[in-house]
């Protein structure tokens, strides 16, 4: 997979968008806190139910390290409300239904499903520290243990 990722150290891209409940939020404006920006395909889907669930049991170790998590998809809010509601999340899930910000990210390319090739949302993790800088990006994202594998990560910045 050759994405056109944006770069370690530099800022994370800026970017306004709408949540589950259709409210504007915008990356910069989380300053202060460490950001977990994780890309899915679309909500609730199987893959991208387990991947939910694991952030959602692991809330209370991410407060603990000073996180917000931020999924986004290019569902429309209305779907992404349902998502919530259905499997109990307890962070923000992004609308990203014009796919302008996984672009801006390098996650929307192509991708092949059971022989076919189509345009859309690779699976990755940015995470942004306090200042806004983009420390760390994880690519090889596997749904069942992502959020383990995000606190290790965590641990280790």
């Amino acid at each position: 997979m050759a994405l056109n990722l944006p770069a370690i150290g530099q800022p994370a891209p800026d970017f306004t968008t709408l949540n589950q409940k259709e409210e504007e939020v915008t990356l910069s404006q989380l300053k202060g806190k460490k950001v977990v920006l994780y890309f899915y395909p679309k909500a609730m889907t199987p893959g991208c139910t387990v991947q939910a669930c694991g952030l959602r049991d692991t809330q209370a170790e991410l407060n603990k390290r000073n996180v917000v998590v931020l999924g986004l998809s290019p569902d429309a809010p209305k779907r992404l409300q349902k998502f919530i509601d259905r499997d109990e999340l307890n962070f923000d899930l992004l609308s990203d239904e014009d796919h302008a910000i996984a672009e801006l990210y390098g996650v929307w390319d192509m991708k092949k499903f059971m022989g076919r090739e189509f345009m859309g949302v690779h699976r990755l993790t940015f995470i942004v520290d306090e200042e806004g800088t983009l420390v760390h990006i994880m690519e090889k994202v596997k749904t069942k243990s992502h959020h383990d594998d995000l606190l290790a990560v965590l641990d280790a910045l």
